[in-house]
């Protein structure tokens, strides 16, 4: 078993995102995990990322807050402890129409080496 204290959790740039702060939980430089990248992300209202695409098959858990992830035109809202799958190379955006901050974790599927 592998235990992170959120106290450990290290600040990382998420690339095309905005008005957003990122903690890697596993994973990547975080270590941890050989499948899976954890982040724990915090929009402000505003924020968000995208829209863009990438190979790894994503997911979004709502701690807190509202955000709308618009996929193929179509913008769904998801709230509190509200998740959804981002498929491999689908194009999306995500957005914080709220007045509060958002906080979502999101996991990343690594493809096996």
């Amino acid at each position: 078993m592998h235990v992170k204290r959120f106290s450990d959790a290290k600040a990382y740039e998420a690339p095309n995102h905005r008005a957003c702060t990122s903690l890697r939980l596993f994973g990547a430089e975080a270590g941890g995990t050989k499948g899976l990248i954890v982040g724990y992300s915090h929009f402000l209202p505003g924020g968000g990322a995208g829209p863009d695409a990438s190979p790894p098959e994503k997911v979004y858990f709502v701690l807190r807050g509202e955000l709308t992830v618009i996929v193929n035109g179509k913008e769904t809202v998801l709230k509190t402890n509200d998740s959804c799958v981002i498929e491999p190379n689908e194009t999306r955006e995500i957005i914080n129409r709220g007045n509060e901050v958002c906080s979502i974790v999101v996991a990343v599927a690594m493809p096996p080496k």
